[in-house]
């Protein structure tokens, strides 16, 4: 190794010391495709395959799991199958849910907590379930909360923000229903 390629190699290194990468900035380098205003909460895209992944705008992972691959035919076959995920724009994925390879999800799609979604969802649609089935319409559900907001509590501080005398009054307006928060 020359001096100047064991410089270089240490330059790198110290770079990534002092500016480590982001596990979805590994990804997208890999090849993961997302768009504008993406929120990634502790979620799982598959490594190995998240070139097949691609995520449209104003879309919300919450520790969740994408995977484009199933191994369970790697035993017999020697060979995973694989397949595309798209998730259009304006998604929701709720806690804990998993997609699974070779699925579309269309526009304007909330996936309710704890979904396993193994086939494609059409625009417009709530799902909930294992597996996950339509439940009903975005369009629908968000009317209906629309009108709560008028009636419900509401409350506008972001929640590491909140002080003691917030969190105790928000528990008391939450002691028989639901309400809004930041």
């Amino acid at each position: 190794m020359t001096i100047k390629s064991l410089l270089t190699s240490l330059k790198i290194r110290i770079r990534n010391k002092l500016n480590p990468k982001t596990e979805l900035d590994v990804l997208k380098e890999r090849g993961l495709t997302v768009g504008r205003n993406f929120n990634f909460f502790n979620s799982h895209i598959d490594y190995g395959h998240c070139w097949l992944v691609e995520i449209g705008d104003d879309v919300t992972i919450t520790n969740s799991t994408i995977l484009a691959h199933d191994a369970s035919t790697k035993l017999y076959f020697g060979k995973s199958k694989i397949g595309r995920v798209k998730i259009g724009d304006r998604v929701f994925i709720g806690y804990n849910s998993l997609i699974l390879c070779n699925v579309t999800i269309g526009n304007d799609v909330i996936v309710a907590a704890g979904s396993i979604v193994t086939k494609n969802i059409p625009d417009n649609c709530i799902v909930a379930g294992n597996p996950a089935r339509i439940i009903g319409m975005t369009a629908d559900y968000l009317a209906k909360h629309k009108q709560y907001l008028k009636d419900k509590p509401t409350f506008d501080t972001y929640w590491p923000y909140k002080t003691q005398q917030q969190i105790d009054a928000i528990k008391q307006a939450l002691e028989h229903d639901f309400g809004y928060d930041e």
